[in-house]
């Protein structure tokens, strides 16, 4: 029987070999305890392994929130609700499951500016990564500008295939520049590629009845938005700019009582 050194040796060329090093930290780490403890072989190994498991989890999550483009990392845990009395904690903690990623539905969130839009989003995109999912955030404006590049490279059915392998796309800032109508085509090509398939989160300042606006058609705004809320949680969020509450200025000029999911 091989002494402990051996031993040891051994369990540091295993997980050389297996290119898993925390297997030999945790194997050192874990084997006073478990002798201590008593614990059997099959419960020394699963402590073992479930060590290696979670860094490995943790170190995907960690790359593939760096990969989806997030502008900051903002959690859904520093989200402040005091600011959005109306908003349902449940409702978000649902989300948060991300049982909607599974379903292949949407998320809206609407309101002014500074009412927490952009946060959830990404906070909502960062815990899809944490649960293993492909992410990808851009503005809108973003999001048009690379339709616009793989169209005219003769790509765009590429692009749509090889966006759908994102479990979630998140569509931020629909509504605050206009779009022509090509640009607007194109955004509804995306919406349509992913219609049933994998799940988008918009954020707009505006109701969508404005929309046609947006997008200069209301026939293609409205065919939009059939496909968007078909399944969807559309959420409204309401009050004035968080990032304005402590200075003198109330209220952002775009602040209107308009702006409602109606």
């Amino acid at each position: 029987m091989p002494d402990a050194k051996e031993t040891a040796g051994q369990i540091e060329y295993y997980s050389r070999a297996m290119k898993a090093p925390r297997i030999r930290e945790a194997a050192a780490r874990l084997a006073d305890q478990a002798r201590d403890g008593g614990w059997t072989h099959e419960e020394y190994l699963a402590a073992v392994l479930s060590r290696e498991v979670a860094a490995r989890e943790a170190s995907g999550a960690e790359a593939r929130a760096r990969a989806a483009g997030f502008p900051a990392r903002k959690s859904l845990e520093d989200f402040s609700f005091d600011h959005q009395p109306g908003l349902k904690r449940d409702t978000i903690a649902h989300l948060a499951t991300g049982a909607f990623l599974t379903e292949a539905s949407n998320i809206v969130l609407l309101g002014p500016p500074g009412t927490g839009k952009t946060h959830l989003a990404t906070g909502l995109g960062l815990r899809a990564t944490q649960l293993g999912h492909r992410v990808q955030f851009a503005t809108a404006i973003d999001w048009v500008a690379r339709l616009q590049t793989a169209h005219q490279n003769g790509r765009l059915p590429q692009e749509l295939i090889r966006l759908r392998r994102y479990r979630l796309i998140i569509v931020d800032e629909v509504g605050y520049i206009p779009f022509e109508q090509d640009a607007a085509n194109l955004f509804f090509q995306l919406v349509s590629s992913r219609y049933e398939h994998a799940s988008l989160i918009l954020t707009s300042n505006l109701p969508f009845a404005r929309w046609g606006d947006v997008f200069g058609d209301q026939v293609v705004a409205s065919a939009m938005i059939d496909r968007i809320v078909h399944h969807a949680e559309v959420i409204t969020l309401k009050g004035s700019s968080y990032r304005l509450k402590h200075t003198l200025t109330d209220t952002l000029p775009s602040t209107r009582a308009e702006n409602t999911a109606e």
